[in-house]
This record gives C-alpha cells, structure tokens and sequence, in this order.
C-alpha cells in the first residue's frame, strides 16, 4: 500500500493530523488498533487553543452542540467534618473570560465524540483519507510500515511515517529517542456521575490530604476526579462504594445523592500520573506527535490538548510541503522547532500544578490558599495563569508575580489591558515561522 503520510494512532492527535492533511489535499491513512470505543476515561476538556484550531477546521458548531461550555473554575479551600457540610475556610475563582481572545472559554465534551467528529471530517476527504480500524501497527522493516489487520499483514510505504500511538510507540522505539518517566506520590479515582442542573460550571474542592475536581458535560453529567494518595486504591476499593459515596457528599453536598448512580466499581477508573518528554520530536522521515512525544500531568487538563496542537502545526507544514513541491524530511524540524518549547512550559505548568495538591503539609496548604487568592486579586498574575493554561500564548511568571503569590510583595492594582496581552498571544507567523521565511526569503538547506 503506498501513501503520502502514514499516521500510526487513530487518536485525537492522528485524527486532527488527518483532517488537515486530507483537507489539504495530502493522501493520509491512519492505522488504528482499536475497533470500538475505548472504555478507558481520556482528556475531555478543549482549551481555548484546540477550540480555536476546531474553528479553523469548521468543527466548532458540533463541538458546542455536543459539549458543554465553561467559563470559571471555582477553588474552594475546606476543612471536612464527616455528616456536616464542608467547612469553607477559603473560596475564590478564575475565568478564561480574562483572555484577550474570542476564544475566552473551555469545553468539556466527551472523548469518544470529538473522536467521531474529527473522524467523520476526515472522512469528507474520502479520495485523501483512508482509514484502517482494528489494525494493529508493528513497526518497521525495511523501511516500510507494518500493519496487522485480522490475519492479514500489510506493508505500507509513505514518504513520512507519524508515530501517533500514545504512551506505547513503537515508532519511538524506531526513533530511537531518550525518555525518563517522572512519578508522582498521588493517584487519582475518575468517573462520570448524573450532575444537577444547576452545576455549570468547574469546580475544585480542596482539603488538607485530597481534592475533588469536577466538570460539567453535555446531558446533565459530570467528570469527577478525586486524588488519593499513591498505592491507597486497595484500601478504598475495600471500604466500599459507601466509602466513595461519603467522600464525594462530604466533599460536595451537591453530588451527595447523584453519586450513588455509581453501581460498580468498573464505572470508576485509576489513573496513575507520570509525565515524560522525549529528546526529540524528528528524526529523517519519521515524527512524533501526542502522547508518543510527551505525556503531561492531568491536574492542568493539557493532554489532549497537546496532541491537538501538535497535529495543527505538523498538519500545516506538511501541507504546505505538498503544495509548495518541498521535500518532507528536509522540513520537519520546524515542527519541532514550534512545539517542543511550547510544550516543555506547559509540562513544567503543571507539574508545578501537581505539586501545589501533593503535600498535606499545614504550611504547604497555607502557601497554596495565598498563592490562588493571590492569583485571583492580582490582574496580571491571573490574566497569566488563564493565558498560559490556554495555550493561545505564554506569559511567562516573573520573581516578583512569585513574590506577590507568596504575599512577600503587596497585590498590584493595576488591571491588563487586552493590547498588553495580545504581545504574548500566538499570531500566525509564531505557529508557521516557516510560512514567513519564506515571505522573507530565508532559505533552508535541503
């Protein structure tokens, strides 16, 4: 079988890379293992920046119509007394709303379905898009890709081969790349539960040893994740789903009855948090995009995110090799050169995030509670934390916003104005620095 661009994952990621290929005119198949939904629970919150892309795909419609949209995260800081209603000792709020950007929103939508709606795109372009299902990818030999579906070995040639496979990537492997796992000394519990109407939007409750983060979806439920601690899953899976029920009423009187729709523990999944970033993205003819490149803590809900922009920026580059009549591999490292720094701040962004939640310390809560109410009452320190969680641009913290987050400097008072923002937020030209060399006729060696 002979194409333009194999892409191994039918993902998020592989899927977005599709739409833009295919609408482009560029022959892309994607091979992808699984036959049907995947049972396991996978990012369902869209940042302002996948929104943005999904617009520039004419996708933004059906996102809004099978998603939920959200505005603000509320931070509530509270002590527990088991049968009473949490104890509020501190409360405050952030929203995207403070984004100098139309898109000053999120949306939670569930994953399978942006999978189908990029899917379904992707298939609009049948004479470009070819998709294998149930097709497991094997790797490399002799230079071709191989694919297994059923019993049935194929081999395929492409001028490039995207790794798009996730955690597992047998195209990394290929790559040979270097990569080192960072752990984590909290697990967390997710699972979706029936929501009142009147929850709209985010929310995290904050105790001493754990948190409930909860976001609404589409069709009156609500993704819930609560952090335990590393290796505590045996121990509460014993107490019972009644243990869980208590938690999550204690936690949030609101979900007290609506938490008992949990029935078995095979609703509620274990995720294990680690992060990773290979030591390159490129290498000759082969690519790297998603989860096979970088693996993000879920606290700053960035990892499908990731994948989505990752395929935006190497979508448009090969695209315009294509039409340009450029050489694919001579190419591909301004993919690198666009992504691999975007993505190390926002894996270093959440791995602060993920720390702020990972010591039951009394003075490591207190910090944390001054560091979100600072965030709140300070413009500029807010205004960066909603920018850079966007993805639209990177505002980076200075000494002084973390002096200000650690009360060692006053608030400032002064708010940001949409000009000064708009400085930090990614133009064009910042996601396709190749697209104005060549304006400005700087050459590339081939």
């Amino acid at each position: 079988m002979q194409t333009e661009i194999f892409v191994a994952g039918g993902g998020v990621g592989g899927l977005a890379l599709a739409v833009k290929l295919a609408s482009s005119g560029v022959h892309v198949t994607v091979a992808e293992q699984l036959k049907d939904e995947s049972p396991l629970y996978k990012g369902e919150l869209l940042q302002p920046k996948t929104i943005a892309i999904l617009d520039q795909m004419d996708l933004l419609p059906e996102v809004l119509q099978y998603g939920h949209k959200i505005e603000t995260l509320a931070f509530q800081e509270a002590d527990i007394n088991p049968g009473r209603p949490p104890e509020e000792i501190g409360s405050t709020e952030l929203t995207y709303n403070r984004i100098a950007s139309t898109y000053n929103y999120s949306v939670m939508i569930p994953h399978e379905k942006i999978k189908e709606i990029l899917r379904n795109k992707a298939s609009q372009y049948g004479e470009y898009f070819h998709f294998i299902p149930g097709a497991r990818f094997l790797g490399f030999e002799n230079g071709h890709a191989k694919i297994k579906q059923a019993k049935e070995t194929y081999a395929i040639t492409a001028n490039v081969y995207i790794g798009a496979e996730g955690r597992s990537s047998p195209t990394r492997q290929a790559m040979d790349v270097s990569i080192k796992r960072k752990h984590y000394n909290h697990h967390f519990l997710t699972v979706t539960i029936p929501r009142p109407e009147s929850f709209l939007e985010g929310k995290i409750v904050t105790t001493k040893e754990s948190f409930l983060g909860m976001f609404p979806l589409p069709d009156h439920e609500i993704r819930t994740v609560l952090l335990i601690k590393a290796g505590e899953y045996k121990a509460i899976k014993e107490k019972g789903l009644e243990h869980v029920y208590e938690v999550y009423g204690d936690l949030e009187p609101r979900l007290k009855e609506y938490v008992r729709a949990i029935k078995d523990w095979k609703q509620i999944q274990l995720m294990v948090p680690y992060t990773y970033h290979v030591d390159r993205y490129v290498r000759g003819n082969m690519a790297l995009l998603g989860d096979a490149a970088h693996t993000v803590h879920p606290m700053a809900g960035e990892g499908m995110n990731l994948a989505i922009q990752d395929a935006d920026v190497l979508g448009e580059l090969l695209s315009w090799c294509k039409h340009k009549s450029k050489p694919y591999h001579s190419y591909l490292s301004y993919y690198e050169q666009v992504r691999r720094p975007r993505v190390s701040f926002l894996l270093k962004l959440s791995h602060l995030s993920a720390l702020v939640y990972s010591y039951p310390y009394a003075w490591w809560r207190k910090l944390r509670m001054q560091a979100v109410q600072r965030m709140y009452e300070d413009d500029q320190l807010h205004v960066k934390q909603m920018l850079n969680t966007s993805g639209l641009g990177i505002w980076d913290f200075s000494l002084v916003d973390r002096a200000i987050q650690g009360s060692m400097l006053p608030v400032r008072k002064k708010s940001i104005t949409d000009h000064q923002q708009q400085r930090y937020i990614f133009d064009e030209t910042d996601d396709y620095p190749w697209k104005r060399n060549e304006l400005e006729g700087v050459e590339i060696d081939e």
